[in-house]
């Protein structure tokens, strides 16, 4: 190799314990070279991986890749939070010993990078000069180009962030390993993706895709940042978009955070723009799609950020309709990186299933996500083009309604915490909760329906907490109190909500609330509420608005369809209470505070009326 201490001089890379940090690994991986990178870099890799056939061009200023077959999305099974003390064991985190995890990723990793260059990306995940930003700075290293690429977009990326932090830096390890012979999917599966919470080490092997490879996302911002935040009784990592909304009449600014199961409209909601009838008096501001990290600020507000610096967006369904916000982030000249969509090498041209109404009428030269060419397909073979976890990379400085103060080192304060779900029934529109351990609860107990593609039956909620599900990094007891204190140290509660744009007819199977842009019109109520301009009608589960409090101007809805998004069906609420009950059963030490308020809302449902 040559010669290590020479290459990181020459990047200017100072901090004697990243330096240590990188030579053990470099040894240990075998990697013939070292290559520290910082944002600057970009274009001459974006170059060198257009070289090397690892990076496609997809018009001017766009990029196309394509991952391994078999190496698609994140793997849970395999997704494992090692710590030292099994008091950290919960029902989600696929818990296992430090003792036992360290050296088994340190041997897949013995010897994996020979012949590879390992890239030095030191990154910051929060604004510069952030008040969580000593727990926000970490060293990925990574034997794949392409990963460096999207992490450039994905995080802050440059020495300066590491220099003169001394040895507090989460140390991130990502080897590809042979994605040909991992045995993905079976009983010899040799990847493990593995978040060491009280070392602040990330070890992941066997993979170069998505959040299984760009460290600094899901395993540093979500798990190490939720160990971490409770660590430090601190501050919370959470798997929320985070919005802004401007009343020009008023000259007020409010924000909002909160968080939803996968298909549950978080993205389109995050990157909403403002339905045309209000947009004279209200803009609605992009922070985050993703992760929000939460914290009580000196003047005693509760403050967010989003530690990420890019979309890490799924492409499928993502259309002028449904997320224009999002296609405009992509547009040529954006530097974006699209992944596992369909590609044209002729046209240079990308798409996904939802794209447009339908898909392209000439087949000639369109290769699916698995590079084959769309015109050899049988008449009868209607599998996806793109693959339905195809992905679009771009810089939050491309969003079109990026926020002024995106990279504010204050963050924002936090006026609402909404969840919500898909259901086709039993959630209301909107229902707003103004006790802190009831909006916690909530939180606990939020699910979407299960489908064809989750565990669980037909209309039964599959649980997923706070939508923090597969990045619990300790247990669900001590993540609950730790969220009553966070939030309950706030001198101005945020008030709470749960909302849902998915209720159907059960005739004809029509979706009753319009969503997309409408979707402003009940957070704009939430607000309200808050500030005492609304009452709404208080039900056993939270405060609904009453019909005459929306402001409905161009919205397509039957006064029938009205009724029922804003109505509480006390027969579904009694067997939602059944199964609430039995899903917090499963998780050890939960506060008193929480089952107080699980039986307060419980005896409300049972005393209502029909």
């Amino acid at each position: 190799m040559a010669d290590l201490d020479a290459a990181l001089d020459a990047a200017g890379l100072t901090n004697p314990s990243v330096r240590d940090y990188v030579r053990k690994y470099a040894d240990l991986t075998g990697a013939e070279r070292i290559e520290v990178v910082n944002a600057g870099d970009d274009a001459r890799l974006v170059q060198e991986a257009l070289d090397a056939g690892e990076l496609l061009p997809a018009g001017e200023g766009r990029y196309y890749s394509r991952s391994h077959h078999l190496d698609t999305a994140r793997s849970e099974e395999r997704t494992i939070v090692a710590t030292n003390d099994e008091k950290d064991k919960g029902v989600y985190n696929n818990w296992r010993p430090a003792s036992e995890m360290v050296p088994l990723l340190e041997d897949r990793m013995r010897g994996a990078s020979v012949g590879k260059t390992m890239y030095v990306i030191p990154y910051l995940m929060s604004p510069p000069g952030n008040d969580l930003a000593p727990w926000a700075t970490g060293v990925e290293l990574t034997d794949a180009r392409t990963v460096v690429l999207h992490m450039i977009r994905m995080a802050r990326v440059g020495v300066e962030h590491v220099n003169d932090v001394g040895d507090q830096f989460v140390r991130a390890v990502h080897v590809t390993g042979d994605l040909h012979n991992l045995r993905q999917g079976t009983p010899e599966d040799r990847r493990y993706f593995v978040t060491v919470g009280d070392e602040r080490t990330i070890l992941h092997f066997g993979s170069s895709y998505g959040g299984n490879a760009l460290l600094g996302k899901i395993a540093h911002g979500l798990r190490q940042g939720a160990y971490d935040g409770w660590a430090s009784k601190k501050f919370l990592a959470e798997q929320y978009m985070l919005i802004g909304i401007h009343d020009k009449e008023t000259g007020k600014d409010y924000h909002i955070c909160g968080g939803f199961p996968s298909a549950s409209g978080k993205t389109n909601l995050a990157m909403m723009l403002a339905p045309d009838v209000l947009g004279d008096r209200y803009h609605v501001s992009f922070y985050g799609d993703d992760i929000a990290w939460l914290w009580v600020h000196e003047d005693g507000r509760l403050y967010g950020m989003n530690p990420e610096y890019g979309v890490f967006g799924v492409a499928k369904d993502t259309n002028e309709r449904t997320n224009p916000t999002a296609l405009r982030s992509v547009d040529p000249g954006t530097g974006a990186i699209f992944t596992n969509v369909a590609y044209n090498p002729n046209t240079e041209e990308v798409w996904w299933e939802g794209r447009t109404p339908s898909r392209p009428e000439d087949v000639h030269g369109w290769l699916d996500w698995t590079g084959a060419p769309i015109a050899d397909r049988k008449d009868s073979d209607s599998s996806p083009w793109a693959h339905p976890n195809s992905r679009f990379t771009t810089t939050l400085a491309n969003v079109p309604n990026i926020a002024d103060d995106y990279d504010a080192p204050t963050g924002v304060p936090i006026d609402a915490i909404i969840f919500g779900g898909r259901t086709r029934d039993r959630e209301p529109l909107i229902r707003a909760i103004h006790d802190l351990a009831e909006g916690v609860y909530d939180g606990l107990t939020l699910g979407a329906e299960a489908t064809a593609a989750a565990e669980g039956k037909e209309g039964v909620l599959r649980y997923d907490p706070m939508s923090n599900r597969p990045f619990m990094a300790y247990g669900e007891g001590d993540y609950a109190q730790h969220y009553l204190d966070v939030v309950g140290a706030a001198a101005e509660q945020p008030i709470f909500a749960h909302v849902n744009w998915f209720q159907r007819d059960p005739e004809d199977g029509h979706f009753l609330w319009p969503g997309y842009r409408d979707n402003l019109r009940p957070l704009l109520w939430l607000l309200q509420l808050r500030n005492g301009e609304v009452t709404g009608r208080q039900t056993a589960v939270g405060i609904i608005p009453t019909a005459d409090e929306f402001n409905l101007e161009g919205v397509d809805i039957s006064p029938q369809d009205l009724e029922t998004i804003l109505s509480i069906d006390k027969e579904r609420w009694q067997q939602e209470m059944t199964n609430r009950e039995e899903h917090l059963r499963q998780f050890r030490d939960l506060p008193e505070a929480i089952w107080e308020a699980h039986r307060r809302v419980a005896a409300a449902v049972e005393d209502s009326q029909p």
